[in-house]
C-alpha cells in the first residue's frame, strides 16, 4: 500500500533539491527570465555535484534520468518499492519550486534521458551513459497526434537515414544528443514510429532557430531539420521489430508525465506560499480552524487552491509510485499530468488576481510563474490529450473507437 509521507531514505536527497532551488535557482529566476538565450553557467556545477552524488550512491535520481523500470524497482508478493520514479518527482516539485525553466536547463536531466532510461537496452544504457539528451517529437504537422509523425527513417547498410523537421526541441540547442521520433513506413502507421538517439555531431543534423517564449525562457526551444542524416542501426531504442507496435516508444510517455506533474506541483506550491505570505502582510490571514463561509473571499479562494493542490500532489505520487511497483500506470500518468497541469494554471494566475499589481508587477515573481506554468498543460500531451487518453482507458475504447 502507498504510504503518502516521503520516505525516510529520500529525505535528505529531497531536503538538498529545496537547499539548491531555494539558493541557487531561485536567486537566478528573473535573471534568466530576461536574458532567454543566455546559458545558465551556475548550473555546471549544480550538474557536476548531482554527478557526484550519483557515483557517491547518495544520490536517488535527480530528474529526467532517474525513471528507469527495472526488476529491482519492481515489487515481489507484499513488498513495496520506493524507487527512482518516486524520488524523482519528489525531487523535481523541489526544483520547480525554484525555477521550472533552469529544471528545464540541466545538463544530462533532460526528458530525451528519459527516453533512453525507459526504453534501451543495458548495452545502450551503458553507451549513453552521461549523455545529455533532448526529446524530439512534435512537427509543424503533427503536434499532439504524436502517431501522426511524418519524419522517415530507412535502413541503409548499418545506417537509419532520418529527414524530417522537429520543432519546439525543450534544451535542443545546448544538449548532446537528440531521442527523434520516427516512423519506419508512413504506410503501417503507428506501429512502425520508433526512436532514435542521434548525437549533436552527426552530419545532416542542423539547428535552425531557437524560439522565443511565453514562459520557461531559462530553457532554450529549438527547431531541427534532418536531412539524409544517418544514424548508427544501434542507435535506435528498443527493437526494430514492427510486431511490437507503438507501445514500447509509447511506455516513454508513462515515465515523463509524472516528471511533468511533479512541475506543475512544484510551481503551484510556490506560488502557493508566496501568496499566503502576500496575503498575511495585507491583514488577510487564512484560519484553517474556521468554515470557509466565515472567512474573507480571498481566503476561502485560497483554501480551495490548496484543496486543488493537494489532489494534483497525491495523484502525481500515485502515479510515480505505481511505475516503481511495476503497476501499468498509464491511466494515472495522464490523470496526474492533466490535473497538475491545470491546476498550476488555474492557482498561479489566480494568484497574480489576489495579490493585485504585486502579482503583476516584477517585484515578485508570481507573474512569471503564471507565464511558466502554461507549457506545463501543454507539453507531454495536452490537456485535451490527457483527458482522452483518461477516457479511452475507462470505457475501454482503443484509439480508433475513441478520438
Amino acid at each position: 500500500m502507498i504510504n503518502l509521507e516521503t520516505p525516510r531514505k529520500f529525505r535528505a536527497f529531497v531536503n538538498q533539491a529545496h537547499q539548491v532551488a531555494a539558493e541557487m535557482l531561485r536567486p537566478n529566476s528573473r535573471r534568466y527570465d530576461l536574458a532567454e538565450h543566455e546559458y545558465p553557467v551556475e548550473l555546471d556545477m549544480l550538474a557536476a555535484m548531482v554527478d557526484g552524488l550519483g557515483a557517491s550512491g547518495t544520490g536517488s535520481g535527480a530528474g529526467a534520468s532517474g525513471v528507469r523500470r527495472s526488476a529491482s524497482d519492481s515489487a515481489s508478493g507484499d513488498e513495496v518499492v520506493n524507487g527512482s520514479n518516486l524520488s524523482s518527482v519528489l525531487s523535481i516539485m523541489e526544483m520547480c519550486w525554484g525555477d521550472v525553466g533552469l529544471l528545464l536547463s540541466m545538463p544530462r536531466q533532460g526528458l530525451g534521458n528519459s527516453a533512453i532510461a525507459s526504453v534501451a537496452s543495458e548495452e545502450q544504457l551503458r553507451r549513453f551513459d552521461g549523455v545529455w539528451a533532448a526529446m524530439a517529437i512534435t512537427e509543424p504537422d503533427c503536434g499532439s497526434d504524436s502517431a501522426n509523425i511524418q519524419t522517415t527513417a530507412w535502413l541503409d547498410g548499418d545506417d537509419y537515414v532520418l529527414n524530417g523537421e522537429k520543432i519546439f526541441v525543450t534544451a535542443g540547442g545546448r544538449c548532446d544528443a537528440v531521442v527523434v521520433w520516427a516512423t519506419l513506413d508512413k504506410t503501417l502507421g503507428r506501429a512502425a514510429i520508433k526512436s532514435f538517439v542521434v548525437m549533436k555531431d552527426t552530419p545532416g543534423m542542423t539547428v535552425e532557430r531557437l524560439e522565443n517564449k511565453l514562459g520557461i525562457r531559462a530553457s532554450d526551444t529549438a527547431t531541427i531539420r534532418f536531412e539524409n542524416c544517418r544514424v548508427p542501426r544501434e542507435n535506435l531504442l528498443g527493437t526494430a521489430d514492427i510486431d511490437q507496435g507503438f507501445a514500447g516508444v509509447m511506455q516513454t510517455f508513462d515515465n515523463t508525465r509524472p516528471l511533468v506533474a511533479a512541475m506543475a506541483v512544484g510551481c503551484a506550491r510556490a506560488s502557493l506560499e508566496l501568496t499566503r505570505d502576500l496575503l498575511a502582510e495585507a491583514g488577510v490571514h487564512v484560519d484553517y480552524d474556521r468554515a470557509v463561509h466565515l472567512q474573507p473571499a480571498a481566503a476561502a479562494t485560497y483554501l480551495a487552491m490548496e484543496a486543488d493542490w493537494e489532489a494534483a500532489y497525491l495523484l502525481t505520487l500515485q502515479a510515480a509510485w505505481m511505475a516503481d511497483n511495476a503497476r501499468p500506470n498509464s491511466l494515472q500518468a495522464s490523470m496526474a499530468k492533466a490535473k497538475a497541469g491545470r491546476t498550476a494554471n488555474d492557482i498561479t494566475l489566480r494568484c497574480v488576481e489576489l495579490t493585485g499589481s504585486l502579482g503583476y508587477s516584477e517585484h515578485e515573481l508570481l507573474e512569471k510563474w503564471s507565464r511558466d506554468s502554461k507549457i506545463l498543460d501543454i507539453f507531454e500531451g495536452t490537456q485535451q490529450i490527457q483527458q482522452l487518453i483518461v477516457a479511452r482507458r475507462l470505457l475501454g475504447k482503443t484509439s480508433a473507437e475513441l478520438k
